[in-house]
């Protein structure tokens, strides 16, 4: 029954933000809450709740204020080479951009975090989809894909849990899967080009002067059809108005139209100002004189992440009050930047503590248990001695419908038993679990995807349509070439 319901309540979620019935974050919380009731264990609701919020916490203050310090960093102009840098090698061709984001994503997943990967990627690309009306769950899809495969380094998670969870060397288990990530990311940067290559037929190849003459040129239209429409009256108004819209719609179109569906109006345009004044060389936040200061900080705290010298929460925090103080020393400047910020802190942390009311009430009663041993008991007898492939297929389902902590140390080891029993290596094992992690980034369990789509203002049910073939497709590449090359 628990394994019926706890699928059945992954099922209902998914369905309705994807077909935007309910919100992420309402989903998360009322749908679990639901389930908790029909499991028979309304009681102990807010107790799991609790335990879900505690093991979140720290992820949700380390998203915080990771937030407001590359907000930060955006705001001074840290970023500016590198936008500037794709600019030059990208030259609006909304091929070159898609690969551009793929490239760029992989380089900084280097560091081992995704939500870092998502804010920087984001951060710098943004300002390029929006101008160019290039489809942003392109950016979002290709971002996610790109960091899943690269979040399998030993010091990304994955990897890691692996090895602790079958008491294995990591870099045993990683070392001898780079042949098959590698072709897992030349994947990605194939599936990029074909989407680049899609985008541009769509929308053509522009200089970015082009595109922001034709901006100027609809703004300065709509700003002589409401003098028109001052000068005319009300009974005109509407009509002005009316007629105002169609040329907007008109001048849309005619430079390529809308990439994700919803942002032909001017009015998204207008309230997405400040997060497009990343090409903006003149605005006031800008800090040239402390720039190499902002770039020390910046590799001193990523250098301090992947040496751990302390808690990544703790570390963002630290950096961001520094980030604060230096470069606005005046108590208002500073408000006026965390305000500024205030938007997206407060979606990301409250989608996370809302993940942990989903996760909570799987792991509390005892769903998540249920799912997996029925998966495991399901597995053919036959199939023992190529427990690694099927370690490597049951990856993908897994790793999306559960958290990396529940399929490593809950899951793993029960498939590496499985395994030794009919002679196949816990390394093998180990190494085929670490194939789904490009379809895992984009879960809604996991706290990063819900920066990449926050930041980009994707729907995340719009992600999840685009994303999950694509991640899918690259998971099976990665395992097929595992297999290929006698990894696997």
């Amino acid at each position: 029954m628990l394994t019926i319901l706890g699928f059945a309540m992954i099922a209902t979620f998914l369905v309705l933000i994807m077909m935007k019935k309910m919100s992420p974050i309402a989903a998360l919380v009322l749908i679990p809450a639901l389930f908790c009731v029909f499991v028979g264990k309304g009681a102990q609701l807010g107790d799991y709740v609790i335990e879900g919020v505690g093991n979140l916490a720290p992820t949700a203050a380390m998203l915080m204020f990771a937030i407001v310090y590359f907000g930060l960093m955006i705001d001074v102009g840290l970023f500016d080479p590198i936008v500037r840098g794709i600019l030059k090698f990208c030259k609006a061709d909304p091929l070159r951009i898609v690969v551009g984001t793929a490239l760029l994503a992989a380089i900084v997943s280097l560091d081992g975090d995704g939500s870092t990967t998502f804010m920087i990627t984001v951060s710098a690309m943004y300002p390029l989809y929006k101008r160019l009306k290039m489809s942003l769950v392109v950016m979002t899809g290709v971002a996610a894909t790109a960091n899943g495969v690269m979040n399998t380094l030993p010091w990304g998670g994955p990897t890691a849990r692996a090895a602790t969870a079958l008491k294995l060397d990591a870099g045993d288990i990683f070392v001898p899967m780079i042949p098959a990530l590698l072709v897992g990311l030349l994947f990605v940067f194939v599936l990029a080009y074909f989407l680049g290559l899609r985008e541009r037929k769509r929308l053509g190849v522009l200089s970015l002067d082009e595109v922001l003459e034709q901006e100027k040129i609809v703004k300065d239209e709509e700003k002589s059809g409401s003098e028109q429409t001052v000068l005319v009256g009300a009974g005109a108004s509407s009509a002005a108005g009316s007629g105002s819209g169609d040329d907007k719609v008109r001048t849309t179109k005619a430079t390529g139209g809308s990439g994700s569906g919803t942002d032909a109006d001017t009015e998204d345009d207008d309230a997405d100002d400040v997060r497009l004044q990343g090409l903006d060389p003149n605005r006031p936040t800008l800090r040239p004189k402390l720039y190499w200061f902002n770039a020390l900080l910046t590799v001193t705290l990523l250098t301090a992440m992947i040496m751990e010298w302390l808690p990544i929460p703790v570390l963002f925090l630290l950096g961001a009050a520094l980030a604060l103080t230096v470069n606005f020393p005046h108590i208002p400047d500073q408000k006026d930047r965390l305000a500024a910020h205030a938007d997206n802190v407060l979606n990301v942390s409250g989608m996370v503590f809302a993940a942990a009311v989903f996760t909570g009430v799987l792991q509390g009663t005892g769903m998540v248990d249920s799912m997996a041993k029925w998966i495991v008991d399901g597995i053919p007898g036959g199939m023992g001695p190529h427990m690694a492939l099927v370690t490597g297929f049951l990856s993908l389902p897994l790793t999306y419908f559960m958290s990396n902590d529940g399929f490593y140390f809950g899951v793993l080891p029960v498939l590496a038993e499985a395994g030794a029993a009919h002679g196949v290596s816990p390394l093998e094992i180990a190494r085929a679990s670490l194939v789904g992690q490009p379809l895992h980034m984009s879960s809604p369990l996991v706290p990063a995807v819900y920066v990449l789509v926050g930041m980009a203002k994707v729907e995340f049910g719009d992600h999840t349509r685009f994303v999950v073939k694509w991640a899918a497709a690259t998971s099976l590449i990665i395992l097929g070439a595992g297999v290929l090359f006698g990894i696997i």
